[in-house]
């Protein structure tokens, strides 16, 4: 019997006449990579919001390990277990490598960003906070200001920080994008390896990523869920090639880079 960590039923969000989302019932399992796809403005990036509570739903439920969390505000969403990052990186730029990832680790303290606290009432989570570096290959840069990372690096950072707030359902929205191959290739084994034991639920625009590491894909059009399965289901269903304006899956490979 399949085991969903999260559900949407008929999930839905209109804006003064426009439909963003419509009817959308999406199925996560648990343990799994599950991407969503989709032509620019087809609604992934407001599912995120709507998941996320950064909007509310104009109609329809969101289930999470079974209970009904639709009504919850962001932190409570959050306290959940249900952290999400963003297109654009989010890491405090002149704090520390080492810094910022104790700063998502100061909730098990019970003084999540108390930001007065002394150094040294945090040292005792330096210890965790290496693991977690150690573990998205960041090891070495410890002492390193986040603002003088590479871009491909301060994602990877960022993951760390969303690691430390002990994630049981990770949203990442767009991680590889803006980035060179080398940086690509890098996130992309990154985001498999933090994926044991962990529900990974991520907006990408690159296929190859997709194809490589997702479980099972939903691709959505204008708001609603247009197909939904494996890389090789999606990616020869006709009406997928056609929303990507192809007629090859090479085509939509092509368009999503």
């Amino acid at each position: 019997m399949q085991d969903f960590i999260l559900k949407t039923e008929r999930l839905t969000k209109v804006f003064k006449g426009f439909t963003a989302v419509e009817a959308v019932d999406l199925h996560i399992e648990r343990g799994h990579i599950h991407a969503l796809i989709g032509p620019n403005g087809a609604g992934k990036t407001t599912c995120f919001n709507l998941l996320t509570k950064f909007l509310a739903p104009t109609s329809g439920r969101i289930l999470f390990n079974g209970q009904d969390i639709t009504a919850e505000p962001p932190a409570r969403i959050a306290r959940r277990g249900i952290v999400r990052s963003f297109q654009i990186s989010a890491v405090f730029p002149h704090l520390s490598v080492l810094a910022n990832v104790r700063i998502g680790l100061q909730r098990s303290l019970g003084t999540s960003y108390h930001f007065w606290k002394s150094g040294r009432s945090l040292a005792r989570l330096n210890d965790r906070a290496i693991a977690l570096l150690d573990e998205v290959d960041l090891g070495s840069f410890v002492d390193t200001v986040a603002v003088d990372l590479p871009y491909g690096r301060r994602r990877a950072l960022e993951i760390a920080t969303t690691l430390a707030m002990e994630p049981e359902l990770m949203l990442l929205d767009e991680p590889t994008q803006g980035m060179g191959h080398e940086d690509v290739d890098r996130v992309t084994t990154l985001i498999k390896k933090v994926s044991a034991g962990r529900t990974i639920l991520m907006v990408e625009h690159n296929m190859k990523v997709i194809a490589g590491i997702c479980d099972r894909i939903s691709v959505l059009q204008r708001g609603a869920v247009l197909a939904e399965g494996s890389y090789e289901e999606v990616s020869c269903n006709p009406q997928v090639i056609q929303a990507y304006m192809g007629t090859t899956v090479e085509t939509l490979e092509g368009t999503q880079r």
